[in-house]
């Protein structure tokens, strides 16, 4: 990431800690489970698990790896799963503070690397796909979930502006060729691939990153005057006093070091 980016990151993430901690969504799911069984098949000793958030992905792994590390960009964001995965009795996952870029690891050291929800918020993930590649061994495995990219750019551009005036450290989601065409050049395989839909509650999803009272307003001005068909392909749910909910997808992929 450059400087400003990774500011902007850090600002945004550690600043709403217990949240991320505390989110349904980060904390479990048929998302998490997916990686769960593609990575538990897989028998890993040692796990890296990028962008690690409120520890959640690292914390399940831990449960049958023999040691996890916890990587994020944000101390204050490390320091909050530390004290959630700890606090669950798990003694075998150490944290370290780091950007995606220059993973501070050397080459072919982890038999298995995650990164669940995180990679939107990276400003060049082809350079980040290629940093895992490369601190993977040789056979190893990469997990990767996000954000599905639409493949209708009005919808792109209009889901992108939505996300970012909640969280200004989004950059973007990425299509389904994308990520191929990242994890190809860098030498990953993909082996298996699952998309499924994940419905936002508003409240929540507004309340996680603490958006103040006017932005918050903003955003729903600007959600109700998009064209009706922008937000029927996000399946926007609109009350009268206030947005409700909408639902995109997530793509999760299974992908081999060559």
């Amino acid at each position: 990431m450059t400087d400003a980016h990774t500011r902007k990151v850090q600002e945004q993430f550690g600043r709403a800690t217990a949240e991320y901690v505390a989110s349904a969504g980060h904390a479990g799911g048929d998302d998490l489970q997916t990686l769960v069984t593609w990575g538990r098949a897989r028998r890993p000793s040692t796990v890296l698990d990028v962008a690690t958030g409120g520890g959640h992905t690292a914390r399940a792994f831990a449960a049958f790896a023999h040691e996890v590390v916890a990587y994020d960009v944000t101390e204050p964001m490390l320091a909050a799963a530390r004290a959630f995965v700890t606090g669950q009795g798990i003694d075998n996952v150490r944290y370290v503070a780091g950007d995606v870029a220059t993973l501070p690891f050397a080459d072919g050291v982890f038999d298995l690397v995650t990164c669940r929800i995180a990679a939107h918020h990276f400003a060049e993930p082809a350079a980040a796909v290629r940093e895992v590649r490369r601190v993977l061994r040789a056979g190893g495995t990469f997990l990767v979930e996000d954000i599905l990219g639409h493949d209708d750019g009005d919808a792109n551009a209009f889901i992108r502006e939505v996300e970012r005036r909640r969280d200004p450290s989004h950059v973007r989601a990425y299509r389904g060729a994308e990520w191929n065409a990242f994890l190809r050049a860098a030498g990953l395989t993909v082996m298996e691939q699952a998309t499924l839909a994940k419905t936002r509650a508003w409240d929540e999803w507004t309340g996680r990153t603490k958006m103040t009272a006017d932005a918050r307003a903003e955003l729903e001005d600007f959600v109700r005057q998009a064209p009706e068909r922008l937000r029927v392909a996000f399946d926007f749910r609109i009350g009268e006093a206030a947005v409700q909910a909408f639902t995109d997808r997530m793509l999760l992929l299974r992908a081999e070091r060559d």
